[in-house]
């Protein structure tokens, strides 16, 4: 009689089979979600359309979110991610001043680059329970940290006239999401696409300028 000999490897490479086609099943389910919320706005997005489009069972994707909302929230932390690690990018600039200028140009090119994440992440309007749920906005609250803490730097070696970080901080980044926003959303069209990107950055420069101290 022949006995089963237990081969490591073969059982590692079937895990690692499973774990692959099980990551990209999710990352199908995230892409579908994202162009279903942004053709159809989160109200009228459910799981059971989303399913249908890809052609899943609902029960599939209810194995990886629990309602709408998480999944909602994976498509953010998932934007948030790529922005955190453009921002992480920065941090070897010693002038913390000239930190905050690049922070912005980043804020600006990131929306540019990812429209789609841009508009979920910041201007759609959709039920924020997740914040409200988990102690730390994991991705979303460190992009938020780390200008937080460079503009924190700024006031400490007095190269802003603000006092408050905090204030600082909301001021810097609604005057980024309002110039992201308006280009996203084509308000700026009549203009070239270059001098577009570059009256943005001229813009946000003149800003923190005028809050230099």
């Amino acid at each position: 009689m022949h006995r089963y000999k237990y081969n490591h490897h073969s059982a590692m490479g079937i895990t690692e089979r499973k774990e692959r086609e099980k990551q990209e099943k999710k990352a199908l389910i995230l892409e579908a979600a994202t162009k279903m919320f942004l053709e159809d706005g989160f109200d009228k997005t459910s799981l059971r359309n989303i399913a249908d489009k890809i052609e899943y069972s609902p029960a599939t994707i209810y194995l990886y979110f629990k309602d709408k909302n998480e999944l909602f929230y994976a498509i953010q932390e998932k934007g948030f991610e790529l922005l955190l690690k453009q921002f992480r990018k920065l941090s070897t600039i010693k002038d913390p001043f000239e930190k905050l200028i690049r922070i912005g140009k980043e804020y600006l090119k990131f929306a540019e680059k990812n429209p789609e994440y841009y508009d979920l992440m910041f201007i759609m309007r959709a039920p924020m329970i997740h914040i409200e749920e988990k102690d730390n906005w994991d991705c979303g609250m460190q992009s938020f940290l780390f200008l937080h803490e460079v503009v924190a730097e700024c006031i400490k070696k007095k190269k802003l006239k603000s006092k408050n970080a905090d204030m600082a901080s909301i001021a810097i980044w609604s005057f980024a999401h309002g110039l992201a926003a308006l280009h996203i959303r084509d308000r700026f069209k009549n203009m070239h696409k270059v001098k577009i990107n570059i009256l943005m950055e001229e813009e946000l420069t003149e800003m923190m300028n005028m809050m230099k101290a």
